[in-house]
C-alpha cells in the first residue's frame, strides 16, 4: 500500500500591462512540515494575467508530480492561489469560455487525477512566495535573462508556515460550503487557528476577486464583485476600512482614487469624428467650455479632489484649467494620458473611414494589435502606454484622490485593465463628453471600478 503524500502548491502569475511582459511562479510545500520542496518560475513573454496564472498552476502541478512520480493515487495536492478565476474554473464551478484559457485548463487538469487535487482561493498577502517568484521571472525577462533558482530570494519573503494537521481542507469543494462558512465564522471570532496551512482565513471569503468578462458572463455562483480582494472584517475597526467591490480590505489602506474626467466637447465631438493625438489638437467649443465649468462647480462642491493631472492635448488642458482655477490647484501634465493616434483616420467619421479604408477598419476592430491606417497606434500600444502612466501616477499619488483629465481611449483602457477585460470590451462602453468615471487602486495591485460615464453634473 502506497504511503500518502500530501503537498501544497502555491502558484501565481503576473503581467505588466495585461497584456504585457508576463511571468509565473510556483512553489511546492510539504503539507506536514511546511518545508519548501521545489520552486519554479519563468518569463513567458507578452501575455495576460490569467494566462500567466494558469501557467503557474501548470508548473506547480508538474513539479509536484515530478517529486513523487511513483506515488500514483496516493499523492494529494492542495492548490492555493489568489486568482479566483483559476480556482473557480478548475474547481468546476465557473465555465471556461475564453479560448486562451481552455487549453491551459485542460493541460492543468491532465497532470494529476482530478480526485487528487483540491483548490482554495487565498488573499494575495498569503501568496507572497509565488508572487515574488513571478516578479523575479518578469524582472529577469526585462533584463534579457532567464530566472535562476540559485539566485532567488523569494522564500525569504514567504510567511512562516504551520504544519497542517492530518485532516481535509475545510475551504475546498470536498468539504462543502457549510464547513467553509463554519470555519470562516470560527476564524473571525478567534475560535479556530486561521494560520494553519489549509485553514480558511478570515480573508478567504466566498466573494470573488477580479475576473475576466468571460468568467463573469458564465454565471458563476453568487454575486460577483467588479473588482477587489476578499477579506472579511475581524473587528469593528477593520470593518470601517475601504471596500473593494463587496469585500473589505482592512490591511490595504486608503487607495489612490482616480476620478477620470473626459474633456469637454470640441467641434469634432458631436460629428463623431476620429480626434486623436495625431490630428489638429482642437480647442473646446462653447458647449465644451460650459461642460468644463459645470464639472468645476461639481468638484468644488464635492471637495475631494487633491491633485489634478491631464493629457497634454489642448482640449484636456482647457478642461483641467477650468477645474484647477475653481479649486486653486496646479495641473500636472502626463504625456501617457494623451489620446490614441488614429493615423490617416484623424478628422474622419466612422462611415468615411469604412468607405476609404474598409479592410483596415475591419482588421482594427477585430485585433487590438492592428494599428489604424497610416501609422497610428494599436490598442495594445495605447494600453502599454496608459498602464505605464497609471503605475507612475498610483505611485506618486498613493492614498490620494486625483482628477485625471483625459480622453475616450485612455479612460476606457484604465477601466478595461481594472476589470481585466479583453480589448474588445472597449467597443461596448459608452463614454460621453465631460463624463466622470472612477477607479480606485489599492496597495496590493487590485483595482475597483466605482463609477462609469456619469453625466449627472451636466444636467
Amino acid at each position: 500500500m502506497s504511503i500518502a503524500r500530501r503537498l501544497v502548491v502555491e502558484a501565481d502569475g503576473g503581467s505588466r500591462g495585461n497584456p504585457g511582459p508576463a511571468g509565473y511562479g510556483a512553489v511546492v510545500i510539504d503539507a506536514a512540515t511546511g518545508e519548501t520542496l521545489a520552486e519554479a518560475a519563468e518569463y513567458i513573454g507578452v501575455a495576460t494575467n490569467n494566462v500567466a496564472e494558469y501557467r503557474g498552476l501548470i508548473a506547480g502541478l508538474t513539479a509536484a508530480k515530478a517529486l513523487f512520480p511513483d506515488a500514483g493515487d496516493a499523492l494529494r495536492v492542495h492548490v492555493r492561489m489568489d486568482s479566483k478565476l483559476v480556482v473557480e474554473q478548475m474547481s468546476g464551478r465557473w465555465k471556461i469560455k475564453h479560448p486562451d484559457m481552455k487549453p491551459l485548463a485542460a493541460r492543468a487538469a491532465a497532470i494529476l487525477p482530478p480526485s487528487s487535487v483540491t483548490y482554495e482561493w487565498i488573499p494575495r498577502a498569503q501568496n507572497k512566495h509565488a508572487d515574488r517568484l513571478a516578479n523575479e521571472a518578469m524582472d529577469a525577462g526585462r533584463d534579457g535573462r532567464q530566472w535562476e533558482a540559485s539566485a532567488s530570494t523569494a522564500e525569504l519573503d514567504a510567511p512562516a508556515r504551520t504544519p497542517l494537521p492530518d485532516r481535509g481542507p475545510p475551504g475546498d469543494a470536498v468539504a462543502g460550503a457549510a464547513k467553509a462558512r463554519a470555519a470562516l465564522a470560527a476564524a473571525r471570532v478567534g475560535t479556530a487557528d486561521a494560520g494553519t496551512l489549509f485553514e480558511v482565513d478570515a480573508g478567504a471569503s466566498e466573494e470573488p476577486e477580479p475576473t475576466d468578462v468571460a468568467a463573469v458572463a458564465s454565471g458563476g455562483p453568487g454575486p460577483t464583485a467588479v473588482a477587489g480582494v476578499g477579506a472579511g472584517p475581524a473587528s469593528a475597526s477593520e470593518a470601517a476600512s475601504p471596500q473593494v467591490g463587496w469585500a473589505a480590505a482592512p490591511d490595504l489602506g486608503t487607495p489612490a482614487t482616480f476620478i477620470l474626467l473626459r474633456h469637454g466637447e470640441t467641434l469634432l465631438t458631436p460629428e463623431k469624428r476620429f480626434s486623436g493625438s495625431g490630428g489638429t489638437d482642437p480647442e473646446l467649443s462653447a458647449v465644451g467650455r460650459d461642460q468644463a465649468a459645470r464639472a468645476a462647480l461639481h468638484f468644488a462642491a464635492l471637495g475631494t479632489v487633491q491633485d489634478i493631472v491631464c493629457s497634454p492635448l489642448r482640449r484636456c488642458r482647457e478642461t483641467a484649467a477650468a477645474v484647477a482655477d475653481r479649486l486653486g490647484l496646479d495641473v500636472r501634465i502626463e504625456d501617457g494620458l494623451r489620446e490614441s493616434d488614429f493615423g490617416a483616420w484623424e478628422g474622419l467619421t466612422f462611415g468615411e473611414v469604412r468607405e476609404r479604408y474598409g479592410d483596415d477598419l475591419t482588421a482594427w476592430l477585430a485585433d487590438p494589435e492592428t494599428a489604424p491606417t497610416g501609422g497610428g497606434e494599436s490598442f495594445t500600444e495605447v494600453a502599454d502606454r496608459v498602464a505605464a502612466a497609471r503605475d507612475r501616477l498610483t505611485a506618486r499619488y498613493a492614498g490620494r484622490t486625483v482628477l485625471v483629465v483625459t480622453h475616450v481611449t485612455p479612460i476606457k483602457t484604465l477601466v478595461r485593465l481594472a476589470l481585466e477585460a479583453p480589448a474588445q470590451s472597449m467597443f461596448r462602453m459608452e463614454l460621453s463628453a465631460a463624463s466622470i468615471s472612477t477607479v480606485a487602486y489599492y496597495g496590493d495591485g487590485n483595482a475597483s471600478v466605482r463609477l462609469l460615464n456619469d453625466t449627472s453634473h451636466l444636467r
